[in-house]
């Protein structure tokens, strides 16, 4: 019975409207187009909210020349024009209406409809933001936040952006965070931060979902709370928040507070992997390589790691290195095996650049040459890679690529020895029957010195 009245009086309502619209009135025009654009009272029908809302906006009505602004902007209920749609936002913006100009502020901004202004985006939104709207003093916060359009200014940021917060926009409530999580203008606080996270997430703002789950599960700011930060990212992920599906994943593959459950991991992970993620598309890879949440299948582990080494991935680009080198999935390619080693090597993944380095000792994929393949081995020996260590002790054990020099062979096969590689170990053995003590102690203090600058690789 209540629904029934409802419906007729949201019928009587559009009735009233409409008589009003056709004797002129500016303002029923304007309700009537809008009845049009939401389906009250009436059948939704956006050609006939443009109709309504061209009429009250050629009659100057400043709400109705805004919003026919934004029916030419997304072309609802006429085709999008961009021109058309700067034209009317800057009706509305003259005549003071604050939503007028921060949509003319957004059109110089993006530089659609006029001609591209950062000078003049941001006067228009300025006059928004000092009209009290929300939108705009977040747009203004942001701004002079990033310094994106704006002189970066943090405590100007930091006072749109808090107007805007304490009006509970969330969007400034998740900015006026992330300035206290990174101690931008402020002294970092991740408590400050947490508590603002949590107003946003409380009005469904899915970013800080998401990083009030982060926030949760590794106790920044906050008691780690496990069961808490699983809730917060499930309504950011069900939200379609790709790095929320992907923590997801994470924490269901390694039962981070929560029961290991490799079958719902590998659909997170699978849902942000469709998506694009980059690191989402790696681990999935993973779990079709090892079996995990899924048939075992390396031509889809491939498939996967592939897409996220084409988003420049190390790991990725080394794991499809290694499938090409290999065979696994593939026909076996040592010329791609080698390109995508070189794309990891050249971004520091020390596996890579061992690999790298492999392939130019032994002429697998590219050209015979020890010079490189010494290259490469430092570069990862550098990084404190046990294998890399052994091949370049192997180097200048042998004279390969470099001059051969006993002492530095000796020094790289005690690092390697010291993390346990096994044949380092047996050929440090072997060459100590054949050195001196004084050329032992000499090594042996290649060992010390190279520990003492890289004091973060002791083991």
């Amino acid at each position: 019975m209540k629904k029934k009245c409802s419906a007729r009086h949201g019928y009587d309502v559009f009735q009233w409207f409409l008589a009003a619209a056709e004797r002129g009135d500016a303002y029923a025009q304007f309700n009537l187009a809008r009845l049009y654009k939401n389906g009250e009272g009436v059948v939704r029908d956006d050609a006939q909210a443009f109709r309504w809302m061209s009429r009250a906006a050629l009659q100057g009505l400043a709400y109705a020349q805004n919003q026919l602004g934004a029916m030419y902007y997304y072309g609802r209920g006429v085709d999008n024009d961009d021109g058309r749609a700067a034209y009317w936002f800057r009706c509305a913006a003259r005549q003071g209406e604050a939503s007028g100009q921060q949509n003319l502020g957004l059109m110089y901004r993006k530089g659609r409809g006029v001609a591209q202004s950062d000078d003049l985006a941001l006067a228009w939104i300025c006059r928004a933001a000092k009209q009290e709207l929300a939108s705009a003093q977040t747009l203004l916060g942001e701004a002079y936040a990033s310094g994106h359009g704006a002189p970066r200014n943090y405590p100007m940021a930091l006072a749109w952006l808090r107007k805007a917060a304490l009006q509970n926009d969330p969007n400034a409530q998740l900015h006026l965070g992330l300035m206290y999580k990174h101690g931008r203008g402020v002294q970092r606080n991740e408590a400050q931060a947490v508590s603002w996270f949590r107003q946003a997430a409380a009005h469904e703002n899915i970013v800080a979902q998401r990083l009030l789950g982060v926030a949760y599960a590794e106790g920044l700011g906050v008691t780690p709370d496990p069961q808490r930060a699983f809730a917060w990212l499930l309504r950011a992920a069900e939200q379609e928040d790709s790095d929320a599906q992907f923590n997801l994943g994470v924490m269901l593959a390694q039962g981070r507070g929560v029961a290991r459950d490799d079958d719902l991991a590998f659909t997170w992970y699978r849902r942000a992997a469709e998506a694009g993620h980059a690191l989402a598309q790696y681990n999935l890879g993973g779990m079709y390589a090892r079996g995990r949440g899924v048939a075992h299948d390396d031509r889809q582990a491939l498939a996967w790691y592939r897409l996220a080494a084409e988003q420049g991935t190390p790991h990725a680009q080394f794991n499809v290195a290694v499938m090409y080198a290999n065979g696994y999935g593939v026909s076996r390619d040592n010329l791609l095996a080698a390109a995508w080693y070189r794309s990891a090597a050249e971004q520091g993944d020390a596996s890579a650049q061992n690999n790298l380095g492999v392939m130019y000792a032994n002429g697998l994929g590219v050209a015979h040459d020890d010079v490189q393949a010494v290259d490469w081995y430092c570069r990862a020996a550098e990084q404190d890679h046990a294998l890399a260590q052994f091949n370049l002790g192997g180097m200048y054990g042998s004279g390969r690529g470099v001059a051969r020099d006993p002492a530095l062979s000796f020094m790289w096969l005690t690092l390697a020895a010291q993390a346990g590689d096994v044949a380092a170990i047996s050929n440090r053995r072997k060459m100590r029957l054949a050195m001196t003590p004084q050329a032992i102690a000499a090594a042996q203090e290649l060992v010390l010195r190279w520990r003492d600058a890289h004091p973060c690789d002791v083991r």
